[in-house]
C-alpha cells in the first residue's frame, strides 16, 4: 500500500497509525472519506474457514447442503411403488396407500453459533502471520468442534427414533441397538473391539434386509476403543505371543486391513476400513450430558452419559447437515475495555432423513434391558430416563410427520 507506520517513544506500533485498523485517506491508498478500514477481515475468514475444513469430521459423511437464501430446506420422501400381480383387461389402477409423497423439511437453527474472542493488541493479528494462523486455528476448531458435537447428537438420535406412524415406507425395519459388554474406567478391550467388528457386520446385514444400497458408511469410536480395534491380535503376554497374527497390521494373510504397525495412525483423521465401513476416531461422540453444557438448540441438549452411548455406524443419507453460505466475521474496537473484540459466526441447522440407515452402539447397563431398544435409548437421550414416549422423543429432534 506504500504505507509505513511511525513508532512511538517507546519502539513500539503505535496503534493509531495502523492503515489497516485506522481510518486513512486517499494519499495511503484507502478510501478517500477517511473511513475505517478492515482489510484484514477477509484475510483472516478465508484462514477460519480453512481451519474449520480442515478440523471437521461428521459435516462430509452426512448428506450437506448449503442454502444461498432462505431458511429451510425440503428433502423429498416417496412411497413404495405399488404392484399390481396380474392387471386384467378393463381394470382400473388406483394409487394405493403406500404411493404418497411427502417431505422432510430442514430447517437452519434459531441462532448462529459464535467463536470469539478479546485482544488489547489487534496489530499482532495484522502484521504477524503466524498469530494470526493460530488465531485463525483456534477459531476454526471451536466452531468445528460444536458442529462436529450437533451433527453427533442427530445421528445419535437417527439410530434410536421410532419409526414415523406416517411413513409411506412399508417393509422397512429399523437397526437394533448394539450392546458391549460394560468395562471400567472407560478403558475398552480387546472383547468389546471385537463385539463392535460383529456389530459392524449386523449393521451391513440390516441395510441389505431393508433393500438399501451400501454406499459410504461410515462407523465413530472413541479414541481408546479406535486404539483397541487397531492393536488386535497383537500379542498382549507371553502366553499369547506365538502365532499371533495383527487384524489391523496391513497383512495380506489376515485380509490386508489396515497399515503396518510402523505407521502409527495417530492423528485424529486417520481411518481404518472394515467390511467397507470406515470407522473413525472421534471425541464427540455425545457420551456427555450436553443438557448440562449447551451446544446449540434445544434439540441438541441430549443426555449422553445416561444411555452409555459408545459409537455410531451410519449412512450419509440419514441426517442432513445445512448451512448457511460463508461465514461472517466483524471485529469492533471497545474503548471502555481499551480491547479489539473479534467473532466469527456461522448459521447451520440439521435434521433426521433416514433412520433407518443409522444404528447406536450403547455400553450395557447394569440392567441390559434399560437401554437395549431403540424407544428406551432414545428416552435416556432425551430425558435421562425412561419416562420420554415416541411422540416426545420425535418432537425432541424435530423429526416430524411427512
Amino acid at each position: 500500500m506504500g504505507y509505513s507506520p511511525t513508532q512511538d517513544d517507546a519502539g513500539s506500533l503505535a496503534n493509531t497509525d495502523m492503515a489497516y485498523r485506522n481510518a486513512y485517506g486517499a494519499t495511503e491508498g484507502g478510501p478517500a472519506d477517511g473511513t475505517v478500514s478492515k482489510l484484514w477481515l477477509p484475510i483472516w475468514s478465508g484462514e477460519v474457514l480453512h481451519a474449520y475444513d480442515s478440523y471437521k469430521l461428521f459435516e462430509p459423511m452426512v448428506t450437506s447442503k448449503t442454502l444461498e437464501s432462505g431458511r429451510t430446506m425440503e428433502f423429498p420422501i416417496t412411497g413404495t411403488v405399488t404392484l399390481k400381480p396380474e392387471w386384467r383387461a378393463g381394470e382400473y389402477l388406483h394409487g394405493g396407500e403406500d404411493a404418497k409423497n411427502g417431505n422432510f423439511a430442514v430447517s437452519l437453527d434459531g441462532r448462529p453459533m459464535a467463536a470469539h474472542f478479546e485482544l488489547d493488541n489487534i496489530d499482532l493479528m495484522i502484521t504477524q502471520w503466524e498469530y494470526r494462523q493460530e488465531l485463525a486455528r483456534q477459531a476454526g476448531q471451536t466452531l468445528a468442534n460444536a458442529r462436529d458435537k450437533q451433527i453427533g447428537v442427530m445421528i445419535a438420535g437417527a439410530g434410536s427414533v421410532p419409526k414415523l406412524d406416517s411413513d409411506p415406507r412399508t417393509g422397512i425395519t429399523l437397526p437394533e441397538v448394539g450392546q458391549l459388554t460394560a468395562y471400567t474406567d472407560d478403558a475398552p478391550a480387546a472383547a468389546q473391539a471385537l463385539e463392535l467388528l460383529e456389530h459392524i457386520e449386523a449393521f451391513i446385514t440390516d441395510c441389505q434386509e431393508n433393500s438399501v444400497p451400501m454406499s459410504n458408511a461410515y462407523c465413530a469410536v472413541t479414541p481408546k476403543m479406535f486404539q483397541q480395534i487397531r492393536r488386535l491380535g497383537v500379542a498382549t503376554s507371553t502366553g499369547n505371543a506365538e502365532n499371533m497374527q495383527p487384524m489391523f497390521g496391513g497383512v495380506a494373510a489376515a485380509g490386508g486391513l489396515g497399515a503396518p504397525f510402523t505407521n502409527g495412525l495417530a492423528g485424529m483423521d486417520e481411518k481404518l476400513v472394515y467390511m467397507g465401513v470406515t470407522i473413525c476416531k472421534t471425541n464427540h461422540i455425545p457420551k456427555t450430558n450436553y443438557d448440562a453444557s449447551n451446544i446449540g438448540a434445544s434439540k441438541y441438549n441430549v443426555h449422553g452419559d445416561d444411555s452409555l452411548l459408545e459409537a455410531l455406524i451410519w449412512m450419509p443419507e440419514c441426517v442432513a447437515s445445512v448451512r448457511k453460505t460463508g461465514l461472517v466475521v466483524d471485529t469492533e474496537d471497545d474503548i471502555r475495555r481499551n480491547t479489539t473484540f473479534t467473532v466469527a459466526s456461522m448459521l447451520s441447522g440439521t435434521g433426521i432423513l433416514k433412520p433407518e440407515l443409522a444404528k447406536v452402539i450403547v455400553q450395557k447397563k447394569t440392567d441390559p434391558a434399560d437401554n437395549d431398544t431403540r424407544g428406551n435409548v432414545a428416552s435416556l437421550l432425551v430425558s435421562g430416563d425412561l419416562t420420554s414416549n415416541n411422540d416426545a422423543v420425535r418432537a425432541h429432534f424435530g423429526y416430524d410427520d411427512v
